[in-house]
């Protein structure tokens, strides 16, 4: 039984029962729940021969009776009621004309069709259980048996674990029951961070913009690469993985197709060292969706494929039948995430991860259950510390500060409040956030509190350089693509052109969420038990808060080694080539004195203003705006003549020397406060 064929047959089996079985109501909500606990990481690769349903029934007994499963129970039972209303909806809307809404569906289709681009080659990179093989270089007894990185909760698995139904985002006592033989490492997130900077380090050779994904992950565009090399794409990303190999002496995976949608799903394909290739044709990309389960596209996590799996959509090529429904049932840009999935589109414009347009920055903590107000207070003032740090590093501010607090029953509640200025410093977070906390206290007497989070949103650069000499603000190429984006949607009404960003973003939140609740699992085990564990329960909660933290980094990309690398995301220039030192239109800093374009150096464009602003020069344009004889008319009707003169008249007209040197002269004068050019 191969991974599709456990994840379709299992998945909708268990949720055809759910949804249209005749069984009683006990039976359903015992059936979702245990595939629900099956977990996150059901589409990982390497479980090809694994029994899922007796992995369900294993983590189902290992934890019913614990918080953690009358939390997942209650979230199952409320997943089963908001489907219930959705098929209510659904056979409601069946007796209703919904031609408009068809043909609606089908011109936003045809529309989609016209944005095909079918030119890139982007890749997406996938490091082969990175954490697990870059212990193995240390300890290389380990690749030849079960092991995983992870004590409360596993990080990931190698290849022998997952044989026995390990997988990342597992509690490891339940791994245990799984695979006793299994060995568990505990996480060393400097030598994994060391070891992606040398993998960075080879992918900036090949695409220099590259953008990072997570640690282990990355999309590259490497099509102006392939053209100038005049290699194929295949043997671009072979000699990609066989350059990672030799010089980190890991293996990575990957996938070639003409977007990053496709990219990342191919990945996935021929693991763990191998590639797919998506051929860049319309009909491979249609055939290659069609049967593709709902759950292998990114952003469409657990409970989105048990929402889908309900109006019959298991597949990709399902969507096509429901298309009249699904803005009406689940929202209309989820219709038109959901349509770009059927139709095999994405984004294909990559771009280093610190361009991206950033829309909050927060850290949270786990611990203990606490109720002490003193703790609780003590703990907030932390975070507020932590959440400095992190806002002075990525140079921002928050108009809107946003609480988190996970209850010791596992229920989230978060509050958020405006503060009258935006705020950045730790004093100025707890200040502000002391009184969404304290209200909660007394709306929830004795509250027990697990976990405690800050949030700032609505960001404010406070980067110098987004402000020039006179206060004017200088767009960085992010800031405006953003400020196009918005207007875009406010003035047209309509959804960004990729809308995925924020679905893959909500399934990476599930999944994060999904962590820290495993992670609570299983240090409610480790209270319960008397079982062994080489990491005291304050060690494993550090561990949960270090690997929340890690991760979330946005580094600059490694600078290129090879003298000639192309830069992946762009198409090759068509005019003469330019000099590498050369600075891009965009690196260039508007003079606000003369307008002119300098080099984006600080003490170079400082020097500049000065010459602009000196006295000699403001004398000479106050002599300029002062009155004098109508020469600027002349010059006016002078260059009109020549202009609209005969052609063949390139000689120089008698009488007009004079004329000329006063254009000199003016030209002189007006060199810093005239137009651009002269």
């Amino acid at each position: 039984m191969t991974v599709d064929g456990q994840e379709v047959s299992g998945a909708q089996h268990v949720v055809a029962q759910a949804t249209v079985s005749s069984a009683p109501p006990e039976v359903n909500e015992h059936d979702t729940l245990k595939y629900h606990l099956l977990g996150p990481s059901l589409t990982k690769a390497g479980q090809d021969t694994v029994d899922q349903q007796k992995v369900s029934e294993i983590i189902y007994n290992a934890s019913k009776g614990s918080k953690f499963f009358n939390n997942e129970e209650y979230k199952d039972k409320n997943l089963t009621q908001k489907i219930e209303k959705i098929l209510a909806r659904k056979r409601q809307l069946e007796r209703v004309d919904l031609a408009s809404d068809l043909r609606r569906a089908d011109e936003y289709i045809a529309e989609l069709e016209l944005s095909r681009d079918l030119s890139q080659v982007v890749v997406h990179i996938d490091c082969d259980a990175f954490y697990a093989a870059v212990e193995e270089l240390d300890r290389p007894e380990l690749k030849h048996v079960p092991m995983a990185v992870g004590k409360g909760v596993l990080t990931t698995c190698n290849y022998h674990a997952r044989k026995f139904g390990c997988r990342s985002g597992m509690a490891g006592f339940v791994a245990m029951k799984l695979c006793p033989n299994l060995i568990c490492l505990p996480l060393n997130f400097e030598k994994y961070t060391a070891k992606a900077q040398e993998v960075r380090e080879i992918l900036a050779d090949y695409d220099p913009r590259f953008e990072s994904a997570s640690i282990d992950e990355a999309y590259l565009n490497i099509t102006q690469y392939c053209e100038e090399k005049q290699i194929d794409p295949e043997e671009a990303v072979t000699q990609i993985r066989n350059e990672v190999c030799e010089k980190t002496h890991i293996t990575i995976s990957a996938g070639i197709a003409a977007n990053a949608k496709i990219a990342k799903i191919a990945s996935n394909r021929n693991k763990p060292n191998g590639q797919f290739r998506v051929a860049s044709d319309r009909v491979t990309i249609l055939a290659f969706m069609r049967d593709l389960p709902t759950r292998k596209v990114n952003g469409i996590g657990r409970v989105f494929e048990r929402e889908l799996d309900a109006v019959d959509v298991k597949s990709c090529g399902d969507l096509y039948a429901q298309r009249a429904y699904l803005s009406k049932l689940f929202g209309e840009k989820a219709f038109q995430f959901l349509m770009q999935c059927y139709l095999g589109l994405g984004r294909t414009k990559i771009q280093p991860a610190e361009e991206h347009v950033r829309k909050s920055v927060g850290t949270e903590s786990t611990f203990r259950d606490m109720s002490d107000q003193a703790e609780l207070r003590e703990k907030l003032r932390w975070i507020s510390e932590e959440l400095e740090k992190d806002l002075t590093r990525t140079q921002f501010k928050g108009r809107t500060l946003v609480l988190k607090a996970k209850l010791h029953t596992y229920e989230v509640l978060t509050r958020q409040v405006i503060p009258p200025k935006a705020v950045s410093t730790a004093e100025d977070l707890y200040t502000y956030s002391l009184p969404m906390m304290a209200k909660l206290e007394r709306d929830i007497p004795g509250m027990k509190l697990r976990l405690m989070g800050l949030r700032c949103t609505n960001l404010v650069s406070t980067k110098k350089a987004e402000i020039d000499f006179f206060g004017m603000r200088r767009l960085s190429s992010a800031d405006g693509e953003a400020n196009n984006i918005k207007r875009k949607s406010d003035e047209d009404g309509e959804w960004e052109v990729w809308p995925e960003e924020e679905f893959e973003e909500a399934a990476r939140q599930e999944r994060q969420d999904e962590m820290e609740e495993l992670e609570r699992f299983s240090q409610e085990h480790a209270d319960d038990t008397n079982e062994s564990d080489p990491l005291t329960q304050e060690e494993q909660l550090e561990e949960a808060n270090r690997r929340h933290k890690h991760g979330r980094e946005i580094l600059p990309n490694p600078t290129p080694r090879k003298p000639n690398s192309a830069v992946g995301f762009s198409k090759p220039p068509t005019g003469p080539p330019k000099s590498a030192s050369r600075p891009s239109p965009q690196e260039l800093w508007d003079c606000p004195i003369c307008a002119r374009p300098q080099p984006p150096n600080d003490k170079d464009f400082n020097d500049h203003i000065d010459y602009c602003l000196s006295k000699q020069t403001i004398k000479e344009a106050v002599k300029d705006t002062s009155p004098s004889p109508p020469a600027p008319e002349k010059l006016q009707l002078d260059s009109h003549s020549k202009e609209n003169g005969p052609a063949s008249n390139r000689g120089r007209p008698r009488g007009k020397r004079k004329i000329e040197t006063t254009i000199r002269e003016t030209k002189n004068k007006r060199l810093f406060f005239g137009t651009r050019g002269t």
